[in-house]
């Protein structure tokens, strides 16, 4: 978006009689297709262009957004939020980051943007593809489709206090979900990926063959008796159990005193062979960004080192509320103020392969899908639906479903082994995680 626009709007705002403003501008535009049973299921389009302006009138603000960026649209969006701040409650918190943690220069370069679009007949192949490899698996019976799709983003922040920064990214994705058997004995199985360029996204073949295998694995899956007994969390999901630990180290719920780590700053909360890593300028990440949703700059930063907590995430106002320094990690939606969140979460892998661990504990549950997480802000405890494998002496067994596992986390994180299978999938991301001893709700 253009920077003179964003900066009249801001300069507009002041005059209105706003102490301080900031304006974010993001254009996307994305395509994608959809397939089923071999024929064309669904085809979208998206071009979109959003405004949105925070004003801050003493300690009061308020954040208003819109799609239309007409100079008569401009003018009552401005109108709107100044009169809004003037209403708001007062906030002693609120306010722009410091200038001095602002970013400046060009920053770091990070590849995000491959200028590659598709054209719809492209991504209708990818799909189809993807769902064919899916359907051709022995045992898949029937699927949910394929799809493939790309997006081109772009975002443009300006200040009062003059930070301009802009950056751009793109994506592409291709998924498949595959359904196997008949009747009460269906499963499903699914695969998807992402990535920032095309070249590095897997071939549609491999994702449908990967779907429609682990739909077959899942045949003839078991309920089990409840028991206490070792859990692994495989790597596509081990992030399910470490989101919960991303919640409690978030400066707002630390400040507003609903976090279940809210009192272990500078404690030992895992083991010391764990350490959480959060790494902004990863080259073609999916969370990389030169700066914050507030222009505040972005570094490498140890959330966990050899398991002690070190640090909450924080934007200014929370920083503001415990008396340290904002993280670079405020994240926001266009119509709110800032809250926080990570970009490239990693907790670094083990030494041992998930065939180890499973060697290790001989017997127990091995997870590949989790649904209906429930989970206490302020005494971590935690549970979740799973169904997954039961493995016996190191090996696979079979699958089992209709399982619930649950722990307080605060202990779970304490007795966390991770295996050595770390893969980028998403922003965040984990090894396969070990749980020596769980509570398993079965028949």
């Amino acid at each position: 978006m253009d920077s003179g626009l964003l900066h009249d709007v801001v300069a507009a705002a002041l005059r209105a009689g706003a102490d301080a403003a900031e304006a974010v501008g993001a254009e996307r535009s994305s395509l994608s297709v959809t397939v089923r049973l071999g024929e064309l299921e669904e085809v979208e389009r998206e071009e979109a262009r959003d405004l949105s302006l925070r004003v801050f009138i003493g300690t009061q603000q308020a954040v208003v957004s819109g799609s239309d960026l007409s100079a008569t649209a401009r003018a009552k969006l401005v109108e709107r939020a100044v009169a809004m701040a003037r209403l708001a409650p007062e906030d002693p918190y609120c306010g722009l980051a410091p200038e001095d943690r602002l970013a400046k220069g060009p920053g770091p370069a990070l590849d995000l943007y491959d200028d590659t679009e598709l054209s719809p007949e492209s991504l209708e192949r990818q799909a189809h593809e993807a769902e064919a490899a899916a359907r051709g698996v022995e045992g898949v019976s029937n699927t949910d489709g394929g799809s493939a799709s790309w997006t081109s983003a772009a975002w443009r922040h300006v200040t009062s206090a003059g930070f301009d920064g802009a950056h751009q990214a793109s994506a592409f994705a291709i998924s498949a979900s595959a359904i196997a058997g008949e009747g009460a004995e269906m499963e499903r199985g699914g695969e998807g990926r992402h990535t920032r360029h095309l070249e590095d996204l897997p071939g549609a073949t491999s994702i449908g063959l990967e779907a429609g295998k682990r739909a077959v694995d899942r045949l003839g899956a078991r309920k089990i008796e409840s028991r206490t007994a070792p859990v692994i969390f495989e790597n596509r999901l081990a992030t399910s159990i470490i989101g919960p630990f991303v919640g409690a180290v978030s400066g707002p719920a630390v400040a507003r005193g609903v976090s279940f780590l809210k009192d272990k700053l500078g404690q030992r909360v895992f083991g010391d062979h764990i350490d959480i890593i959060d790494e902004p300028h990863r080259v073609r990440g999916l969370g990389s960004t030169p700066f914050d949703d507030e222009g505040v700059v972005t570094s490498d930063l140890s959330l966990i080192e050899k398991g002690v907590l070190t640090t909450w995430l924080l934007n200014t106002s929370a920083a503001k509320q415990l008396g340290m320094q904002t993280t670079g990690h405020a994240s926001r939606g266009g119509a709110s103020p800032p809250g926080t969140g990570p970009h490239n979460l990693t907790l670094v892998p083990g030494r041992r392969s998930l065939a180890d661990l499973m060697g290790d504990a001989k017997e127990g549950l091995l997870v590949t899908s989790m649904f209906g997480p429930s989970l206490n802000n302020n005494t971590g405890d935690w549970s979740a639906g799973v169904s997954g494998f039961w493995f016996e002496d190191g090996e696979l067994a079979y699958p089992v479903t209709e399982i619930t596992v649950a722990g307080n986390l605060i202990d779970i994180y304490a007795r966390l082994i991770p295996a050595s299978d770390l893969e980028l999938r998403g922003a965040n991301n984990a090894p396969s995680l070990l749980v020596d001893g769980l509570a398993i709700a079965g028949r």
